[in-house]
């Protein structure tokens, strides 16, 4: 029976967490500490704090440790599938539904549409990026020249080279990061 309830518990935070892990968490302490009592709100915290050190999304690592700490390494299964589920059975609907309309006008259409807007999102994301390395903050400043220097040589320095010699961006990122190391412990 805990299994069901693991798997009913999880699946419900994997449908209705729209926004991340972030947003999974009041759902997650709702369903482990106050519906089910599964956890204390110091077990909660705790568990949380370990989800967010490991590599991987939130609501999964979440799902994982509560699961071990129900029901062991069975329990950890059952609630991390019943926090996938809801999106692989969202994702395989979207997909079938693409592959057999996706001839019809109408999709091609919104497709198209979507485009610019997608372009558009990750620019934003790289202004934003951009901006938070040459500023230290999320918005522009007041003062445009109060940029930091060895941000923008970096980031030129990168730039140039990805452009016209074109190497494997991985070395251009470890490259940055070492010139930052020693550049702002010069300077």
């Amino acid at each position: 029976m805990i299994y069901l309830e693991l798997l009913w518990s999880f699946f419900q935070i994997g449908l209705f967490s729209i926004g991340g892990g972030y947003a999974a968490m009041p759902l997650i302490q709702n369903q482990v500490v106050d519906l089910h009592g599964w956890l204390t709100m110091t077990q909660f915290a705790d568990i949380m704090t370990i989800a967010e050190m490991t590599p991987g999304p939130i609501a999964i690592n979440s799902a994982t440790f509560v699961g071990i700490q129900v029901a062991g390494i069975s329990g950890a299964v059952v609630a991390t599938v019943g926090c996938v589920l809801p999106s692989c059975v969202i994702v395989i609907t979207l997909a079938y539904i693409y592959y057999r309309f996706r001839q019809l006008t109408l999709v091609q259409g919104v497709l198209a549409g979507m485009r610019p807007a997608v372009v558009a999102m990750i620019a934003s994301a790289g202004i934003g990026l951009l901006i938070l390395s040459f500023y230290g903050q999320r918005t522009l400043p007041a003062d445009l020249l109060a940029v930091d220097p060895v941000a923008v040589v970096i980031f030129a320095v990168g730039f140039v080279l990805l452009r016209w010699k074109k190497p494997n961006p991985i070395w251009v990122m470890a490259g940055a990061g070492a010139a930052g190391v020693v550049l702002y412990s010069l300077f």
